[in-house]
């Protein structure tokens, strides 16, 4: 009842203050947008929360490298993960090579052999070993189409044009030890997302969300954080991530190396089809 009183309220303040994203000229001022990045039309609404909330994210684009941050169709980095369960660190972590190309593939190559790797087509996953190919676990999968749907750029490129979606300039805050100024974008399906935006130089610190966990019922809290910023290409790339969940450290990620819009293969994001079943693998000899 919290949650549902919580999300009317939202809506409720943000009730004239949905708004139509649509092509035009950008204005030769200080605060014009990038070319690729669609002009909101403020006619309707002059709600002085959402004027703020778009400047911020005007300004969160071009400190990303504007045109060429929204130009970004594929990359590929590489760098060292680390897994941990309930805050601790599980293992002495992995190299990794990823491949990515927008909107919905990815590869991740782990290991020095590179023989182990978790592969993402649309809402298909799968795992590559030497025994063959498998279908993705169905809860590894669900997580990782989550984090998929609430990424930066998935918000940026899918939710912001959409006609539906509403944002709210939600204050300043205090993440990763750095005073920042918060807006909530929130989808027509009433998904919600809160980026943290650094008042100095204007870069996401933290995307934030929750969801509902099917078990319990409960609601889990979500955020990846983002620092470390070096210029690659034009555009402003976090070389180290951390992926939280309800306040613990899930994920954490350091890139040595990074490139954009390269002339990836196809065959990068193909499979030869399912060849084994892990569920009806007999025990090990």
């Amino acid at each position: 009842m919290i949650i549902m009183r919580r999300v009317a309220i939202f809506l409720f303040t943000l009730a004239s203050a949905t708004f139509t994203w649509a092509q035009a000229p950008a204005a030769p001022t200080a605060t014009s947008v990038p070319g690729n990045w669609p002009t909101a039309q403020f006619a309707a609404s002059k709600d002085p929360s959402v004027s703020k909330a778009y400047d911020l994210l005007n300004q969160m684009i071009r400190a990303l490298g504007g045109d060429a941050y929204l130009n970004v169709q594929n990359s590929q980095t590489e760098g060292r993960t680390y897994a941990f369960y309930h805050g601790q660190p599980s293992g002495m972590g992995n190299v990794y090579w990823r491949f990515w190309q927008w909107p919905d593939k990815e590869r991740i190559e782990l290991t020095k052999q590179r023989d182990v790797v978790e592969l993402f087509d649309g809402d298909k996953g799968y795992e590559i070993t030497y025994k063959g190919t498998a279908t993705q676990d169905q809860t590894e999968l669900k997580d990782y189409l989550r984090r998929r749907n609430h990424s930066l750029e998935w918000v940026v490129r899918k939710w912001l044009p959409a006609k539906d979606t509403m944002i709210l300039y939600s204050g300043t805050a205090m993440v990763e030890r750095n005073l920042a100024d918060q807006v909530t974008v929130m989808n027509g399906d009433n998904d919600s997302v809160t980026i943290s935006i650094d008042s100095r130089n204007r870069l996401p610190v933290k995307v934030a969300y929750s969801w509902r966990d099917p078990n319990d019922r409960e609601f889990d809290d979500e955020s990846m954080i983002f620092s470390n910023y070096k210029l690659v290409q034009g555009v402003m790339t976090p070389y180290s991530t951390v992926r939280n969940r309800n306040g613990e450290m899930s994920n954490q990620r350091f890139i040595s190396a990074a490139t954009y819009n390269a002339n990836l293969p196809p065959a990068l994001f193909e499979t030869k089809g399912i060849t084994y079943n892990p569920s009806k693998q007999g025990p090990a000899k």
